[in-house]
């Protein structure tokens, strides 16, 4: 059944080159929302139309749902091997299709179309790395009293998941979410971002579908710009909801949390960072630039990951500044679905504002615009601040676009002090020409994951992906496990027991 209301027998991915309606996902059907409603998704680059989504309500939540429990136990209890060969089919379908996965993904969200090919690689390697996950859900025996007890402590899935997934990167969050859920024996349902139903959510579930996953194990619902809180709710007052996942903002991620928490729901919370790179003096110049270039300014800033300060040890200072400027001035911008760009649109006429606001402000307070600060339409230039003040907001919140600060250090012990002084605690990475000296270093900083001599953008499926502090708790990849199961001691005993009373 096509995902589209078209009446073709195809799945409708290779149909999207007129304004598609697409409908959710629920128990292995395709469906209209409860009240027939559907919104518009743009393209970003050019605003013009590219598709339709169903416009999904609470009613709709509350079936998506109920599919997805009613779907967990016959999930949880098929074989790792019947499991194994699903996600093997489902990276196939991937791997066939990627050329046009990718470009409806560069349409949706304004990706390069190069980092919309990357992004179909790595859910290629996701979905095999899941794969072999369906046999990692392991226990352990443990120390007994006695000879005649067995102890042991065995993961149990926890039910129904749901995952709120963001536009930013889309293909990968939202498959990297599902896999983990479900390789560990859950099902999952996912609210795709507004801005991207059909990257964050309805792809993965046409890919599903022809996979052959059982249905209600995957289900996804799409809702219009502004109608996210009805759905939500169902999802934090349904008891069948054993764990939330989110990938967004500090101030969305505290209310979903103690949404969570009032009905002791498990949640995973990969917030927002305000992600650093120390360079210290005996650094690789050349390997430095490259290394703060792409960590700044891959996919628009528009990545969770993406580095917003660069502090350099004095002696590398000036020159890094004029090289790094130099660098990502000539970075090719415009349309996405130019092999050449590599700067294309932010997602939304409020994220140029918002990079225009902090330029703006940080201006006003003394600092200097040492390349970019304007933009042309949503495409806005590469941005280096220095003599950016502490007050100014550039210098301590995420700005989700290609703004990065420069400041420099005395010392590299100042630059982890000041890395340190943020409330988050998402990526970092330090560059040094001793890398011993550089682990010492990346030891004392307070974030979930640091890299030396490596991007701040890297991901890895057998890494525990995660913040600490204001940026979150939980993680992804291999280790999302122990999130996503419950941990049960069984204890048997053959022979009676003596009692107290």
């Amino acid at each position: 059944m096509s995902i589209t209301e078209s009446t073709a027998a195809s799945s409708g991915i290779d149909e999207v080159t007129a304004a598609h309606t697409y409908r959710h996902y629920i128990n292995g059907q395709w469906t209209t929302a409860a009240g027939g409603a559907t919104f518009d998704v743009r393209n970003p680059y050019n605003d013009a139309l590219y598709a339709r989504a169903a416009a999904g309500t609470a009613a709709d939540a509350n079936v998506a749902v109920s599919a997805a429990h009613r779907a967990f136990s016959g999930w949880a209890a098929m074989s790792p091997e019947d499991r194994q060969a699903l996600f093997l089919r489902a990276a196939a379908i991937v791997e066939r299709r990627q050329d046009e996965l990718a470009l409806i993904l560069a349409e949706e969200t304004g990706s390069s179309l190069a980092f919309a090919r990357f992004q179909q690689h790595v859910v290629i390697n996701v979905l095999r790395q899941a794969a072999g996950w369906a046999h990692e859900t392991k226990g352990e025996v443990l120390a007994a009293g006695d000879q005649s007890t067995l102890s042991i402590a065995v993961r149990r899935p926890l039910g129904v998941v749901v995952d709120f997934t963001p536009w930013n990167g889309a293909n990968v969050l939202v498959w990297r979410s599902v896999a983990q859920t479900i390789a560990a024996g859950n099902t999952i349902v996912v609210k795709p971002s507004e801005e991207a139903p059909i990257s964050a959510g309805l792809v993965v579930a046409q890919v599903a579908d022809e996979a052959g996953f059982p249905p209600g194990v995957i289900n996804v619902v799409t809702h219009a710009p502004g109608d996210a809180g009805p759905i939500a709710d169902v999802f934090f007052d349904r008891p069948e909801v054993r764990c939330v996942y989110f990938i967004g903002s500090v101030r969305t991620g505290r209310m979903l949390a103690e949404r969570a928490g009032r009905t002791l729901k498990r949640s995973v919370m990969e917030l927002g960072g305000y992600n650093p790179i120390l360079i210290t003096a005996d650094a690789d110049l050349d390997e430095a630039v490259r290394i703060a270039n792409y960590s700044a300014f891959f996919h628009q800033g528009q990545i969770c990951l993406n580095a917003r300060k660069v502090l350099v040890e004095r002696p590398l200072y000036e020159e890094f500044v004029s090289r790094l400027a130099q660098r990502a001035a000539n970075l090719p911008q415009g349309d996405p679905m130019d092999p050449q760009t590599v700067i294309g649109p932010l997602i939304n006429d409020r994220a140029v504002a918002v990079m225009q606001e902090r330029i703006a402000d940080a201006v006003d307070k003394g600092a200097k615009i040492v390349t970019g600060g304007s933009h042309q339409g949503r495409v806005h230039e590469p941005t280096i601040l220095t003599d950016v003040p502490d007050d100014a907001i550039a210098s301590y919140e995420e700005t989700f676009g290609p703004l990065l600060v420069v400041q420099p250090v005395d010392s590299a012990e100042e630059g982890v002090d000041v890395i340190n002084r943020s409330l988050y605690g998402l990526t970092a990475s330090v560059l040094s020409g001793d890398a011993y000296r550089g682990l010492q270093l990346a030891r004392n900083i307070k974030s979930g994951m640091v890299h030396v001599n490596s991007p701040t953008v890297e991901d890895s499926m057998e890494a525990p992906i995660g913040g600490v502090r204001d940026s979150g708790w939980g993680r992804h990849g291999a280790h999302a496990r122990e999130d996503l199961t419950d941990l049960i001691w069984i204890n048997v005993r053959n022979t009676p027991v003596e009692l107290p009373i």
